[in-house]
């Protein structure tokens, strides 16, 4: 039961990322029918942003406390990252918005390829210890331990996805985004402006992707150019399980395929007899694609985005 307990809180700390990730891809997604692939990266830039300030502000300032210097590395790597994303949407994704879907797709891929490489000549091509600025002294609860920076992953995407269910649904931006995704035509003709709700919901997707960046390296410790091509394959999952396009299909299907996978690693090598292990954990994620696709294409909670004229 304690082992199980463990790896329920494991689930939903690495469901909680996996759930601020795919908010990104199933909102540009209900958007503009796109698939961000560079999403990932992103995640990426934001997580060694917030790494390269924390050295700064460290080396300025010994004594600031940890729980600061990670609040004002997260603000930075947010604009950061909320500046990324605006000008790859602006650039790469805007002048192909009328061509055929496969132009914007491999575009897409092609930006995901520059990132990591712009981000090994940056950062170089090394594993960074991430610092840990939280207390380290696990809390145990019925015999499992949760560390203070799990706790903070849970409460900070509570908080994240209050906001953000209050900004769709009860702010002007919200009522745009809502009407641009079921026909930005119509929209324009009703005084939205399209290109400014698609930027901002760029925006909006880089500043969660930089949230999950910056809590994937504070729990795992470590940062490198390609750490956001995993977790952010592993949200699209996530999004397509729950059903693209829906945002609480994109928290649903996160927090299940984390919880499958860390119950699954936990047992993995008990079931196989040693021959699987947690290392093979990643296999879950895909049967559960291969499977979703194959049986509910629409995902779980289906898809709320009508077919535009």
């Amino acid at each position: 039961m304690e082992i199980l307990l463990q790896q329920i809180i494991n689930g939903l700390v690495l469901g909680s990322m996996y759930a601020l990730i795919a908010l990104g891809y199933t909102m540009v997604y209900g958007i503009i029918n796109l698939i961000n692939f560079a999403h990932g990266e992103v995640l990426m830039v934001g997580a060694l942003t917030s790494w390269t300030i924390i050295g700064l502000i460290r080396d300025a300032t010994p004594g600031m406390p940890g729980w600061l210097i990670l609040l004002i590395a997260l603000i930075i790597a947010c604009v950061v990252a909320a500046t990324l994303n605006f000008v790859i949407e602006k650039v790469a994704y805007r002048p192909l918005r009328n061509s055929p879907k496969l132009a914007p797709l491999i575009t897409a891929i092609g930006m995901s390829i520059l990132l990591q490489t712009i981000a090994m000549i940056v950062w170089r091509p090394t594993n960074k210890a991430y610092p840990t600025l939280l207390p380290s002294d696990p809390i145990i609860i019925g015999g499992a331990s949760i560390s203070p920076t799990q706790i903070m992953i849970l409460v900070l995407t509570a908080i994240s996805l209050a906001i953000l269910t209050w900004l769709v649904n009860y702010t002007k931006l919200g009522r745009a985004m809502r009407a641009t995704a079921e026909n930005p035509r119509v929209a324009s003709l009703m005084g939205i402006r399209p290109d400014m709700v698609i930027s901002a919901t760029f925006i909006i997707g880089a500043v969660l992707a930089a949230l999950a960046g910056v809590m994937y390296a504070s729990n795992y410790g470590i940062a490198q150019h390609a750490m956001g091509f995993g977790p952010g394959l592993k949200a699209f999952t996530a999004a397509v399980f729950g059903g693209i396009g829906n945002l609480a299909g994109a928290v649903v299907g996160g927090i299940l395929l984390g919880l499958i996978e860390a119950i699954g690693a936990g047992y993995l090598g008990t079931v196989t007899g040693g021959v699987l292990g947690s290392q093979h954990s990643d296999i879950f994620a895909f049967v559960i694609l291969i499977l979703t696709l194959t049986v509910r294409p629409a995902g779980l909670l289906g898809e709320r985005v009508a077919d535009r004229a």
